[in-house]
């Protein structure tokens, strides 16, 4: 997609006013892409934008990779394809990224040029694990969607899905999510669009959640969220009152 298309996309209209006043933009044709779509996460928002009615582009390192992971997540009537990552890249209108964090600096810089001038969304989550659980790493440039942004200057940078199950995204017998997705951006345009993607998904509500730079303790927050869901044994989200 052509700078001037992403623009109107971004800002095409569906009525619906969110509760800034700000007009929702129009988002169901949409293709999407996802790099990293043969993991947990990737995969699962790549079955939930499918039965949401997007053509979904499920990337990985090679072509055939790419081809196995959407075949694994094929359903009758859902429109899920397979293709390397720069192939995914250059096809989508929006790019998810959802590869595990050892990957994601090379991956994106990989990619630089086929992401040009489009809206990526960064679900990272830089963790570690020891025997005390899971805790957040340490990152140069602040969090994975800084790092992003640093990575591919030329891209439009969005912080998302951060704390979304895997485990119910995957699970076709879930068909509601009651979960908020907090959404992190410099460009509110961006932001909005990214957040009505979060509610083509049943249940969920995209939240706008502040500037770019804020996005390192909303990933930290995720080591959180696997305490609660490891001591309660549950598949915990999170909800923000009085919006």
């Amino acid at each position: 997609m052509s700078r001037s298309r992403a623009a109107k996309a971004r800002i095409g209209q569906d009525g619906r006013v969110a509760s800034t006043d700000r007009v929702r933009p129009d988002v169901p044709a949409l293709t999407i892409g996802i790099l990293g779509g043969s993991g947990p996460q990737g995969g699962g928002l790549g079955l939930r934008f499918a039965a949401a009615g997007h053509l979904v582009l499920i990337g990985s390192r090679s072509t055939e990779r790419g081809q196995q992971a959407a075949a694994a997540l094929a359903r009758p009537g859902l429109r899920i394809e397979g293709a390397g990552n720069a192939t995914v890249a250059e096809r989508a209108d929006v790019v998810i990224i959802a590869v595990p964090w050892e990957g994601h600096r090379q991956t994106l810089a990989a990619l630089r040029e086929p992401l040009a001038g489009k809206i990526v969304i960064d679900c990272v989550n830089p963790l570690g694990f020891d025997k005390g659980g899971a805790f957040a790493l340490a990152v140069p440039e602040g969090s994975a969607a800084q790092q992003a942004a640093a990575v591919l200057p030329d891209s439009t940078i969005v912080a998302a899905f951060h704390h979304v199950s895997a485990v119910l995204l995957a699970d076709d017998a879930v068909t509601k999510i009651d979960t908020d997705v907090l959404v992190l951006g410099d460009d509110r345009a961006a932001t909005d669009l990214v957040a009505a993607l979060a509610e083509r998904i049943p249940g969920m509500r995209g939240i706008y959640a502040g500037a770019l730079r804020n996005a390192g303790q909303v990933e930290a927050l995720t080591a959180n969220l696997i305490s609660v869901n490891r001591r309660y044994k549950s598949h915990a989200g999170l909800r923000v009152t009085d919006v």
